[in-house]
């Protein structure tokens, strides 16, 4: 199922069930009213979610409305952890975050995670502002000592994720917010003829990345990832568990083939360095949009986009 949260002027939003091809929506506020509270209660709210999902799906619910994904919060507004991975192919420009080298996982902030049509702001232009478009998957509870096996049966949703960036500044400083994609989207809607592209932890969709209309980056999700979802969570329950609403991204999605593009400014400036000498791509600067998305093998949109527009050099609300 999908499942999205709109913004009802609360810090959580109120849940609403989407439709398999994005464009209607139902309130969940008969079995739930925000998505953490499924998250902690799985097993007895999710199969009343799927029974308006599939009501939804064929037309037959009573109060379905058009969704406007412009309304929408980040699926999970805030959550108790977010954990973003280093993983992928080519994981090291070293002109840019030599400091996110040293660890596969880095914590990023959870308590205030954005939308998909939030403004990426910065107030000065000399913090290179930048993105960084990744996949990312929500947990369940997971015990402390998972295996990796284990580990994956704890994902219950996939979406996707836009870490926001400001180069020069180090640090937790340097990455102030997360955005997600409108939609989170259960592993078994990942199914195209038959076939699932959710396997051993890893999703074979491509990501797209545009900047300002034009394409960025056309970047194989799978490909290039070293370590998978499940070696992931396991490694972060080593010494502890996780509890149900934990977010753990894998970081920018890379790939080792150039033609391929790139998911963040950062690594196409680094490309430039090593085949060039010198790195021409301007960092992000007021007016540009950026749009992030993720197609299925059916053409359609699975996750819903994320649409940002850059706010540079003005004074921060």
């Amino acid at each position: 199922m999908k499942l999205a949260t709109l913004n009802d002027g609360s810090r959580d939003g109120q849940l609403v069930v989407v439709s398999r091809d994005l464009c209607t929506a139902h309130y969940a506020t008969g079995i739930a009213g925000q998505l953490q509270q499924v998250l902690d209660d799985w097993n007895f709210l999710s199969p009343q979610l799927q029974d308006l999902y599939d009501t939804l799906n064929h037309g037959k619910a009573r109060h379905a409305f058009a969704l406007d994904t412009r309304q929408c919060m980040a699926p999970l507004p805030r959550a108790s952890l977010l954990a973003v991975a280093n993983v992928s192919a080519n994981a090291a420009p070293a002109e840019v975050c030599p400091s996110d080298l040293a660890a596969t996982l880095r914590l990023d902030f959870a308590d205030d995670l954005a939308g998909p049509h939030a403004m990426l702001r910065c107030a000065n232009p000399a913090q290179w502002p930048d993105f960084e478009a990744a996949l990312a998957v929500v947990t369940a509870d997971v015990p402390q000592g998972a295996t990796p096996e284990r580990a994956l049966d704890g994902v219950r949703l996939l979406m996707l994720a836009n870490h926001w960036h400001l180069r020069q500044l180090p640090g937790l400083i340097g990455r102030p917010q997360t955005a997600f994609s409108p939609v989170a989207v259960t592993p078994d809607e990942l199914v195209f003829a038959g076939s699932s592209v959710w396997a051993r932890g890893r999703l074979n969709l491509a990501l797209q990345c545009s900047l300002n209309g034009r394409r960025f980056g056309l970047v194989d999700a799978a490909q290039g990832m070293q370590l998978d979802f499940g070696q992931l969570i396991a490694h972060l329950c080593q010494t502890r568990r996780l509890r149900a609403g934990a977010i753990i991204s894998s970081g920018e999605v890379r790939s080792a083939d150039a033609s391929q593009g790139n998911s963040s400014v950062a690594s196409r400036r680094a490309q430039e360095l090593q085949q060039h000498g010198v790195a021409t791509t301007p960092w992000l600067a007021q007016g540009d949009s950026l749009r992030i998305e993720m197609k299925g093998r059916d053409g359609l949109s699975v996750f819903g986009a994320l649409d940002h527009d850059v706010q540079v050099g003005n004074p921060l609300p």
